[in-house]
């Protein structure tokens, strides 16, 4: 077991000041004050002038690599647990991207359960860019019905030159498919939507909604602020369905993206609700750059911590309350993809917990009732780091 004294709890919403017990994987206690059970070895943590929030819910990176835009030499590394740590990020979703013909959603579920055995909790979409999109039993929806870690598909791609521009028909069909999987597999069977540069990328999906049963809600288009046109129609299209705001690669783009913490205020004051705004890093997938010919002329890669550095800049640039901030990294991602143990600080959920100082620094970190940082220190890395 371990207490956490004296913490100034935000699970996201502020609990004042509490005592948080911890016990296997689970959090056992939520008290203002809990003693110490008596005949059981309990590891008493003081966190008096920190703050508690839920561990951060990464649901967009490429955890098996990506890339590949420039050349076999432009292809990204596998993601690495320490960029998990360091970031307060104690769930994922991996997905491939880009490169659905020379890397295998297997290596993805491999890279899942590997980041499962090192500790933390990861889940994948199937699927990639392209439509007909590769799955690893007959379609998609077999995949999220039968395989535990797969919940949807994605991402795939609209409005870009690498997309393989999907009918409305072909996009209803998987996003159908998607669907009847995840009612099958008890899961959220979401599709996860790639937007690209493209004029008017949300066309295609309210098409699909117009024409279908489909609903909006069947949807998480991603990307969103990659440029102005874009965020403008997401600022409407926000009303009805998910956003999400990619946050890894603002500083290498600031010509042409809107920051991810000021597009939370923005969609905010333009009264999208704060619950259909979620924030991603697009974390190991490339971050390519081209001209109006088409050729790449610029190559970066995201990391996790972007999305603990655009919260709290949500919440120290653009004066958002910190349990608003937070709800875009932890509680909508867990209520949109149906985590039900995560993205909340509360009894019985699992115990996936980030101290952090009035620096908004990582004091301690724990994943699934582990202690992975304490007192500033990383305890844990992956495998070859």
């Amino acid at each position: 077991m371990i207490l956490f004294k004296n913490c100034e709890v935000y699970a996201p919403h502020y609990m004042g000041k509490k005592d948080i017990l911890t016990a296997g994987t689970r959090i056992l206690g939520i008290a203002g004050q809990i003693t110490k059970p008596d005949g059981v070895e309990v590891k008493t943590i003081d966190c008096t002038g920190l703050r508690m929030i839920p561990g951060l819910i990464d649901s967009h990176v490429h955890i098996a690599g990506a890339g590949g835009e420039g050349g076999p030499a432009s292809r990204t590394p596998e993601l690495q647990l320490s960029h998990m740590l360091e970031a307060g990020v104690t769930s994922v979703v991996g997905c491939l991207g880009t490169d659905g013909m020379t890397r295998s959603l297997q290596a993805v579920l491999m890279k899942v359960k590997a980041l499962r055995q090192e500790g933390v909790s990861a889940w994948m979409f199937t699927g990639s860019y392209q439509v007909p999109t590769p799955s690893m039993f007959d379609d998609v929806g077999q995949d999220i019905a039968l395989i535990e870690e797969v919940i949807g598909v994605g991402e795939i791609a609209l409005s870009d030159h690498r997309s393989s521009n999907p009918t409305t028909a072909e996009l209803s069909k998987l996003a159908a498919h998607a669907r009847v999987g995840g009612m099958l597999g008890g899961k959220c069977g979401i599709v996860n939507i790639h937007l690209g540069d493209g004029k008017s990328p949300f066309k295609p999906l309210y098409q699909v909604v117009a024409n279908t049963e489909i609903k909006f809600k069947q949807f998480l288009p991603t990307h969103i602020n990659r440029n102005d046109y874009i965020f403008e129609d997401a600022k409407i299209y926000g009303k009805k369905g998910y956003v999400d705001i990619t946050a890894s690669s603002y500083p290498y783009f600031p010509e042409y993206e809107i920051k991810p913490s000021k597009a939370i205020a923005i969609l905010l004051s333009e009264g999208v609700p704060i619950e259909h705004i979620t924030m991603t890093s697009d974390a190991c997938g490339s971050l390519p750059d081209f001209d109006e010919k088409g050729n790449l002329v610029k190559l970066e890669m995201g990391y996790p911590r972007s999305v603990f550095t655009e919260m709290v800049d949500a919440v120290v640039a653009e004066k958002l309350p910190l349990e608003v901030a937070l709800k875009t990294v932890t509680s909508n991602i867990a209520d949109i993809l149906w985590f039900k143990q995560k993205g909340r600080i509360d009894l019985n959920k699992d115990a996936d917990l980030v101290v952090i100082n009035d620096k908004y620094e990582i004091v301690h970190m724990m994943a699934m009732g582990q202690l992975m940082t304490e007192a500033g220190t990383m305890l844990k890395k992956g495998n070859y780091e």
